[in-house]
């Protein structure tokens, strides 16, 4: 397999692709599924520590290389409280109200708000006037999905509301991870993440009495075992191995195909329902990424680590 330009030619390769995009299209799905039986915090929170506790017992025994000192556990732990504890617990949140394709359209705007923290933070990575006009055309394809959540009010709002604010995170936390690289493997460092999101999930729904609202059923359990063992475990082993198959540019075309995905399987399985609204607002959102997209690679990037962590992260 080579390495750095391999292309869809590898049935393996090509595989590994359609896993990713199909499974992390998924998990938006599995969390709506979840979050109808089981409280949001408990859920996700339980979710990202067995997964944690799984990463680091398979990075152990594999032998990869651990952080290197505390400060690199903080930094990682830090940037888990971002993604997954802000990020994800406010998707969980939100999808109690919300359709599972509408929660991941507003979360393909992360891009957008992290190329807006690089653009305004020093030290960052400017977008030029055509990632502004990525920006402007994508927040206003957000504006035209949320109009009927202004017009509903109540949760709907409120749902929409939370999936802004957990793009927002995401995005902080990106950034945050990209300003503060961690030495040794990065199965070390998706295990701390999901470890420090999982616990401090698992005691905000203990302080929130969620506890007593915590009844098994078998479509909640099923949603969660799901997560962390094919979102997780399956999503993350198949992107790594389109990292090494590809640039990371092409392989994280994903996310243009996550949200497709998710809107369709929430049409199929859950008969959510499907407007003209939708469809122009996932357009317009998706071109606006991708004007962002391009106009940051007309200017030298460095490398970034985060950008696998975010994009594992996204999809636990």
């Amino acid at each position: 397999m080579k390495t750095g330009n391999s292309t869809f030619s590898d049935p393996r390769v090509l595989l590994a692709y359609v896993t990713v995009c199909i499974v992390w299209g998924s998990t938006y799905l599995a969390i709506r599924v979840g979050v109808r039986d089981l409280p949001p915090a408990l859920f996700a929170g339980f979710r990202f520590v067995v997964a944690g506790l799984v990463l680091l017992f398979f990075a152990r025994i594999r032998g990869y290389k651990m952080p290197a000192n505390r400060r690199d556990i903080v930094n990682s732990a830090i940037v888990g409280l971002f993604l997954l504890y802000g990020g994800n617990g406010l998707v969980v949140w939100s999808e109690q109200w919300l359709a599972s394709g509408l929660a991941a359209l507003l979360i393909a705007t992360v891009p957008l708000f992290v190329a807006l923290i690089d653009t305004i933070v020093p030290g960052g990575t400017p977008i030029g006037w055509l990632g502004w006009v990525g920006l402007l055309t994508g927040f206003s394809g957000v504006a035209l999905l949320l109009a009927p959540g202004f017009e509903l009010g109540g949760n709907q709002l409120s749902g929409m509301a939370g999936l802004i604010m957990a793009a927002f995170l995401w995005a902080l936390g990106s950034v945050f991870s990209a300003r503060r690289p961690v030495g040794g493997s990065i199965i070390y460092a998706i295990a701390v993440q999901a470890l420090a999101g999982g616990i401090a999930l698992s005691a905000t729904g203990l302080f929130a009495g969620e506890l007593s609202r915590f009844h098994p059923t078998a479509a909640g359990i099923g949603a969660m075992l799901y997560l962390i063992f094919i979102g997780t475990m399956a999503g993350y082993s198949a992107y790594i191995y389109i990292l090494k198959a590809m640039p990371p540019a092409k392989a994280s075309t994903y996310a243009y195909i996550n949200p497709v995905v998710a809107v369709l399987l929430g049409y199929l399985i859950l008969k959510e329902e499907i407007t003209v609204r939708t469809i122009i607002s996932a357009a317009v959102i998706l071109g606006g990424v991708l004007l962002v997209q391009v106009s940051r690679t007309k200017v030298p990037v460095k490398p970034l680590h985060s950008e696998k962590l975010a994009a594992v992260s996204k999809g636990t």
